[in-house]
């Protein structure tokens, strides 16, 4: 524990001297340029963004407000992270994997879960086939049951009633409902609540000062974005949603909160740099492809242009080879309303970058590629499209 107090007091110093005074690898004041005219566009409310290169916070910055007319976007303001927090889940699983607590070839029906899937596929699908989303049922099964009210654990139940789309552990079909029994999982293992366990085994330790799990995590905090969006290109500036609980009620799938520095700081420890949380069996564990994802290959594609490549999906993470060179990345993407998020980091140079924003603007992810164009030292390209046409679909 003393390795990790003195670990954290370290990256709070580093985070505090100027970057340019850190790096001469990656050109900061050109991407804070680019990052000032992005939060001018009306689509954007408030944007927050870090890079990490060789290991180090070395830009960490906030953009915008936090809603229209009020306080600036800090480096500590909070942000629902959505889908990164089947990360966050995996990286639990790992973690009680890695302390021989369960193994991953374990069945979902052999803990004390509401997964129920056809045929009894409970009592085949391991957590791996849970967590890479290889259920064989449709992809996101029953989300409109959640968002109309119904109880996660009742949905769980009457997964069953569907056909299988494949054969368990042959297909990729993105889940949220299906994917949160690994907090039925965790909380049986541990005794203990699925947010309690993941605050003492995941956010303490890597020093996550201000994330957490659930709606009162967001509300309670000294600063938070409040979420905004709007349909499509209609003109104006979004508009300020309702924070409500329905995906704060599947807490594996989307209930993680957190600051830039929070996601930072997770980003490093996947890059391996922080072996007494995150150990090297237990990020292998995590990001080694178990399947490939054709729809997001596809889509990846369309928007970038060749720019990754061979999509696949780990333990909650998608992993491609980017670049001409086919460098392996790990990344995600999350997305709930009013929210959005973005992490993409090559863990062999232990550098990358993460990304929160607090509206449906997708401009912003194309942060993530001018960044890791960047890293490798790659022609530019407009990937945020400040200076061409936005994309009809966007990013």
């Amino acid at each position: 524990m003393r390795f990790q107090r003195s670990a954290v007091l370290c990256l709070l110093a580093l985070l505090a001297i100027p970057a340019a005074a850190r790096s001469q690898t990656m050109d900061y004041e050109h991407l804070d340029a680019r990052l000032t005219r992005l939060a001018a566009d009306e689509d954007i409310v408030g944007l927050s963004v870090a890079v990490i290169e060789d290991g180090r916070i070395a830009f960490a910055k906030g953009y915008g407000v936090t809603e229209i007319g009020g306080e600036p976007v800090t480096g500590d303001t909070v942000f629902r992270w959505a889908s990164l927090s089947k990360g966050v889940a995996a990286t639990e699983i790992a973690i009680l994997a890695s302390q021989a607590r369960l193994n991953i070839t374990d069945t979902v029906g052999s803990f004390k879960t509401s997964l129920r899937l056809p045929g009894g596929g409970e009592q085949h699908a391991t957590l791996e086939d849970v967590l890479s989303h290889r259920l064989g049922i449709l992809p996101n099964a029953y989300d409109t049951r959640l968002e109309d009210g119904w109880a996660p654990a009742k949905i769980r139940e009457s997964l069953k009633f569907l056909k299988p789309v494949c054969a368990i552990g042959e297909c990729h079909t993105y889940q949220n409902v299906a994917y949160d029994s690994i907090a039925e999982v965790v909380e049986d293992v541990t005794g203990s609540k699925y947010a309690d366990a993941v605050q003492r085994s995941v956010f303490v330790p890597l020093g996550m000062a201000t994330a957490s799990i659930g709606r009162s995590g967001l509300q309670d905090s000294h600063s938070w974005a409040r979420p905004y969006s709007k349909r499509g290109r209609v003109p104006g500036r979004p508009q300020e949603k309702t924070v409500n609980d329905d995906y704060y009620r599947i807490p594996a799938a989307g209930g993680v909160n957190g600051s830039i520095r929070d996601l930072a700081l997770y980003a490093r420890a996947h890059m391996g740099l922080v072996p007494d949380v995150l150990s090297e069996t237990a990020l292998d564990m995590l990001q080694t492809p178990r399947i490939y994802t054709r729809r997001e290959q596809a889509r990846m594609s369309s928007h970038y242009q060749g720019t990754v490549r061979d999509a696949r999906y780990g333990l909650g993470w998608r992993i491609y080879k980017y670049g001409e060179a086919g460098k392996r990345v790990v990344g995600h993407r999350g997305a709930v309303e009013g929210y959005r998020s973005f992490i993409l980091f090559d863990p062999d140079r232990d550098t990358g970058v993460v990304i929160l924003w607090n509206s449906s603007a997708r401009q912003p992810n194309g942060i993530g590629f001018e960044v890791m164009d960047m890293a490798y030292g790659l022609p530019f390209h407009d990937w945020m499209e400040l200076d061409t046409p936005k994309s009809a679909a966007g990013h």
